[in-house]
């Protein structure tokens, strides 16, 4: 199940990169995120986040690695729990006036979930569809 939005706003693309290579500002901008804090790792490559968000009224928790991170381009980063993985890639392009960002979200179900998760494409669509509009507010911010 993938999740794909893109976002343009007026902002640099420096700034932009600056405020998403920084995962912890999910808290500003996906509206299930609860908290999100960098367990170890400079932001690079190998840096570990640790993810709490509610998703259907309960509480979930991912630990999150980062797995590419090329400056003003690309941040991907695999996040982990026992019923899903999620692969989390931010694409940016533009300029020093006007930036595109690409946000993909995969979710590979493990177990039983596997069952239940064409069941959850709505509500998958409509998180989308909430953090969008979350990117959008938060990088006109910037």
């Amino acid at each position: 199940m993938e999740i794909v939005r893109t976002v343009t706003v007026d902002r640099s693309i420096d700034q932009v990169w600056g405020y998403l290579s920084d995962f912890t500002h999910t808290t500003d901008w996906d509206p299930g995120t609860v908290r999100t804090e960098r367990t170890s790792g400079d932001g690079g490559v190998g840096t570990r986040y640790h993810n709490v968000s509610k998703f259907l009224g309960r509480q979930t928790e991912l630990d999150y690695q980062v797995d590419e991170f090329t400056p003003n381009e690309k941040l991907a980063l695999r996040g982990e729990n026992a019923t899903v993985v999620a692969h989390d890639t931010m694409t940016l392009s533009g300029s020093a006036e006007r930036t595109t960002v690409t946000y993909r979200a995969a979710f590979e179900f493990k177990g039983i979930a596997k069952l239940v998760a064409p069941l959850l494409a709505p509500a998958l669509r409509r998180l989308g569809d909430e953090a969008e509009a979350g990117l959008r507010e938060a990088l006109t911010q910037l």
